[in-house]
């Protein structure tokens, strides 16, 4: 069984062989296990070349080592580091000897992470923001990321919840104290004024949970059409690679394909699916079904059709953009249809004015807002809970001051939940599996 009390250690500079190897520790024994490693320890948070010996004696190797005393630490508890050559031998052996020394164990998936969290270093938010940082992939993930990590969006919530918190104190002083003389009348008024715009303030930071998932997760791209529209030939043009499999046979495409671009810092994820018609063969009839079931979770559509022909428009289930896309242009220079872009996968043309019309559209989803911005499920149902409570509290005038101030403690009680202030034990071990060992 594992307990907190443990000092633990891990590699925590990623894969091996590397230039160099990180191997933190941290609990109460950190600095014996460092001592008995290394002889004499050097001064907090100042780096010094040590020699990493067993407890026989033998060398290890020679590297860089660091202490970070409590609470000066990322976990808030002892802490030290020792940054050796990245062999793998010579990284297992000093795990090894770690593994040896009496209260020491391996770290679990994000253990380190939790107990930054235990100790009040970082609150749930930051520790979910730097899960992200650690996977970012593009620009606009990273920036994301580091709000969140830097406590931004953290910031803006517990903001709310001390505007809450004070609301509700003067309501019940109001109906615990109306005769004295030092509590003043109707200070509910002033109150609710102020919930009303604290309404709006959520409800406008709620509507941006659809871009801050669109940084984290990417953009959903759906390329759909009839058979032989082009879709899969686009798919490569825009991935620069051979991803989906091109011929002149239709329904050559039968399960969706998905690539991952990098669009001027913004992640977004391309879909190549079935062609779209009327079959009564079965694979294919599947491939259909699982289109057009992309199709409905999507963020944009381009919908695809050979210059001549008319692209669909209305896909059941979708309500988001459908761009209009006449392919083939090299062979159809002109055509009848009313088509937002022509392209040609085969020469290139129409392919930068795609590539534009992408980044628009996610300028135009991103220019009113800033990246202090829900990117989780997680965050976006518990901001919709404590809006719809505050919603209650702020339109419910027939009720009185005690139920609508009961509204408001469960406005601030949802709030609470998105940081980890309260009740929220069911959902660590979730988020902290996502961690590598050593974070």
């Amino acid at each position: 069984m594992q307990h907190s009390s443990d000092t633990i250690f891990a590699l925590s500079s990623g894969g091996l062989p590397a230039g160099v190897g990180v191997v933190r520790i941290s609990g109460s024994e950190a600095l014996a296990a460092t001592k008995a490693l290394v002889g004499a320890l050097p001064k907090p948070r100042q780096a010094a070349l040590k020699t990493i010996r067993t407890r026989n004696g033998l060398v290890i190797d020679r590297g860089l080592v660091l202490i970070f005393p409590a609470p000066a630490s990322f976990t808030g508890e002892d802490c030290a580091e020792i940054h050796v050559h990245g062999g793998k031998a010579v990284v297992a052996a000093l795990l090894k000897e770690l593994a040896g020394i009496k209260g020491c164990r391996l770290a679990e998936h994000g253990e380190f992470s939790r107990r930054a969290l235990e100790n009040g270093k970082m609150d749930l938010v930051e520790i979910e923001g730097l899960a992200d940082l650690i996977a970012a992939e593009t620009e606009m993930q990273r920036r994301l990321a580091v709000e969140h990590a830097a406590g931004g969006l953290s910031k803006l919530y517990e903001g709310w919840a001390d505007r809450l918190t004070r609301a509700r104190a003067l309501i019940e002083a109001e109906l615990d104290f109306a005769d004295e003389d030092d509590v003043p009348g109707s200070v509910s008024d002033l109150v609710w004024t102020d919930m009303a715009k604290l309404q709006s303030e959520l409800s406008t930071h709620l509507a941006g949970a659809d871009l801050g998932e669109i940084v984290r997760d990417g953009l959903k791209v759906v390329i759909a059409g009839a058979p032989n529209a082009g879709k899969s030939s686009l798919m490569n043009a825009l991935a620069r690679r051979e991803v989906a499999i091109v011929t002149d046979i239709a329904g050559t495409t039968r399960d969706v394909l998905h690539v991952d671009l990098n669009i001027e810092g913004y992640a977004v994820r391309l879909y190549d699916t079935a062609g779209l018609r009327d079959t009564e063969e079965v694979i294919e009839r599947e491939g259909i079904r699982r289109a057009l079931k992309t199709a409905s979770e999507a963020d944009i559509i381009l919908s695809l059709a050979e210059i001549g022909s008319a692209p669909q428009t209305k896909f059941d289930g979708f309500d988001g953009k459908v761009f209009r896309i006449g392919t083939k242009s090299d062979i159809h220079p002109i055509g009848g249809e009313d088509y937002d872009l022509r392209i040609s996968s085969t020469t290139g043309a129409g392919l930068a004015e795609l590539h534009q019309l992408l980044v628009n559209d996610l300028l135009t989803r991103s220019s009113a807002l800033s990246l202090a911005l829900p990117s989780r499920l997680r965050h976006r149902t518990l901001l919709a809970e404590s809006l719809e409570a505050l919603n209650q509290a702020v339109t419910f005038n027939a009720a009185g001051l005690d139920i609508r101030a009961e509204f408001l403690r469960q406005a601030a009680h949802s709030l609470g939940r998105i940081t980890g202030r309260v009740d929220v034990e069911d959902l660590l071990d979730v988020i902290f599996s996502e961690f590598c060992i050593g974070k």
